[in-house]
């Protein structure tokens, strides 16, 4: 029996991970290279004992409900989402910043359309609610041109589907898109679309896409919060070190194959994984959603009331990233 107990207490005293369950955290997220580094957190996240679990979401407004339900803990998605969702009372908090650039206005190869001027009397696919509108509005405006979803503007928009989008210009249904990567590339490598121009030339500029954390993880389990923290710095930093990891995974693992290597390169020559976002670079954006209408936000939130980048910045200095 003494030999029992013994060789019972040195396995107790072996396996110390066994008295402490993993903490899993639930993350919503997108389907677009640049928002690769937040997926391969699932991989990287055993040595932080957590296990992450990615559910896939067509658009970031989307994750809002799923949030409010209490399904969700942390997601990626663009800054207007989140902007929008923070507005209308969903309970979340900006982290980080998780990538910057990753969009394209493209054309029709036939069209002849090769500035924006050129898209006055056209239809132009983008999806609602999303960055992307809100960029080809800011464009738009900036050009000079009106628009709206009905006849009888300079530009007709025709919202769609990001998985729509390239069809509908590749059949002619629509003469250009505002349309996100590795999508935009795709249609520039298959020849059925041109470039007119990345849309970073207003005052908002490369558009920060976001990773926000509810206000229960972030007050309740800030142990689990910070963890999963150093993660995302690790998983980031380990893509812009590794760009054949990066590609592998994203190619590989997000879209089973469906993309080429050219698809991903140059779309990661129109995106950068990054850790940072400005309180300036949200209240920008805000005030762009205001003026045009994106996302209908029943109180536009102030940056300074909930982005929260504590957590980020101990991660980067524990792990010695700039």
């Amino acid at each position: 029996m003494r030999t029992v107990l013994s060789l019972a207490a040195a396995l107790t005293l072996a396996t110390p991970l066994a008295a402490h369950a993993v903490d899993v955290v639930r993350l919503g997220n997108l389907k677009f290279a640049h928002y690769g580094a937040v997926s391969y957190m699932k991989e990287a996240c055993g040595k932080y004992n957590l296990k992450v679990e990615e559910r896939m979401f067509p658009k970031g407004p989307d994750i809002m409900p799923a949030i409010v339900a209490g399904e969700i803990d942390v997601a990626a998605l663009a800054s207007d989402g989140a902007i929008s969702g923070r507005a209308n009372g969903v309970p979340i908090y900006t982290v980080a910043g998780f990538a910057k650039g990753g969009a394209r206005i493209v054309a029709g190869v036939d069209t002849g359309i090769k500035t924006l001027a050129d898209l006055k009397g056209k239809k132009v696919g983008v999806t609602r609610g999303g960055a992307h509108e809100l960029l080809l509005y800011a464009e738009l405006e900036k050009a000079g041109l009106t628009w709206s979803d009905k006849p009888g503007k300079d530009v007709q928009i025709v919202f769609l589907a990001f998985a729509d989008l390239n069809q509908a210009l590749a059949a002619k249904q629509i003469d250009a898109m505002c349309q996100s990567e590795p999508q935009s590339s795709q249609a520039l490598n298959k020849k059925f679309g041109v470039e007119i121009m990345k849309p970073y030339t207003t005052k908002m500029g490369e558009p920060v896409r976001l990773l926000v954390m509810t206000e229960k993880l972030y007050h309740e389990k800030k142990d689990v919060a910070q963890r999963l923290m150093k993660c995302f710095v690790e998983t980031t930093a380990q893509f812009n070190r590794d760009p054949a990891l990066a590609e592998k995974y994203v190619r590989e693992q997000m879209f089973k194959g469906q993309i080429s290597s050219q698809d991903f390169r140059d779309a990661m020559d129109n995106a950068d994984y990054t850790y940072d976002v400005t309180l300036a670079h949200i209240d920008i954006t805000t005030d762009f959603m205001q003026k045009y209408g994106v996302g209908r936000m029943a109180k536009p939130p102030k940056a300074s009331e909930w982005v929260k980048l504590d957590l980020l910045q101990q991660a980067k200095t524990e792990l010695k990233v700039k």
